[in-house]
């Protein structure tokens, strides 16, 4: 684990003092966003478009994906929030993908009607990086003890002492009390590290995605190729979390993810006709 990297000290400023850090998770955040802004802008550039329309799309992503990851984990953890709402409302924790996909869904919808182009065309251009950034942001997670799995003997478990909780066995007995600890002695615990199988999974994606995006010939074909790869990435991947369980054994994250597949799969059967999935530019 490596929560902070860099400790600047105490510093006093015209009276005022501060305790500046630089949080591994608030600095992956920005690595992904930055990522995808080099893609974004270069495949852009290639289309005709200038920069200025790439900044719009990333930052209306960053701020609507951040808000709707937060509520979204907010909403799935509202037992710890009423513990402590300060405590996780303000947390580093909550890079919640589904949230965010629907938060920074809504935000470069509003960039792309506010400058009148097609949304199916440009949603094509952003899928693949949606995963990337999606990769890149599970390593902040990682990195600061947050979103791993369900206890493990696996010679590659990890644990996270001070992580967000921290994998202990008194948490999972008080925060995920249908987690079955039978082989587990008190204490620290090893866990599965989903961070790192999500990141492997989401980079391996990506890759696929953006070799593909030079041959889209139905308009809106990549995005919904990436909504069926990013719900069975997430649908597998909650079997080794530990959320809770809400209809048929499966977890929220699990029923949106097959709402996801559904959608990718009843619209690559069935295209949106170029004349209803286009607008004028």
């Amino acid at each position: 684990m490596w929560p902070i990297i860099f400790d600047f000290g105490e510093l006093n400023v015209f009276g005022f003092e501060f305790h500046p850090v630089i949080n591994s998770y608030g600095f992956m955040l920005m690595m992904a966003f930055y990522s995808c802004y080099y893609f974004l802008n270069k495949d852009l550039k290639e289309m005709g478009y200038d920069s200025k329309l790439a900044a719009d799309i990333v930052f209306a992503a960053a701020v609507g994906g951040i808000l709707g990851s937060k509520i979204y984990y907010l909403i799935e953890n509202l037992d710890r929030v009423i513990a402590d709402p300060t405590g996780m409302i303000f947390s580093g924790a909550g890079l919640v993908f589904l949230g965010g996909l629907m938060g920074g869904t809504l935000g470069v919808t509003w960039v792309l009607k506010k400058n009148k182009l097609q949304w199916f065309k440009f949603a094509d251009v952003v899928a693949p990086l949606l995963m990337l950034g999606y990769a890149i942001g599970r390593v902040g997670c990682l990195l600061v003890g947050d979103d791993y799995g369900k206890p493990t003997h696996l010679p590659w478990g990890i644990s996270f002492p001070d992580g967000l909780p921290p994998s202990t066995y008194r948490v999972f007995q008080t925060y995920y009390p249908w987690i079955n600890l039978e082989g587990f002695d008190p204490g620290v615990l090893t866990v599965h590290p989903t961070q790192i199988y999500e990141t492997i999974l989401g980079l391996g994606i990506f890759y696929f995605l953006y070799q593909k995006r030079k041959t889209v010939t139905v308009a809106g074909s990549l995005f919904f190729t990436y909504l069926i790869f990013a719900g069975s990435e997430r649908f597998v991947i909650e079997f080794f979390r530990v959320n809770t369980k809400y209809l048929f054994g499966l977890s929220g994250s699990q029923l949106i993810s097959i709402c996801m597949i559904g959608i990718g799969a009843w619209f690559l059967t069935n295209p949106v006709k170029s004349s209803t999935a286009a607008s004028s530019e």
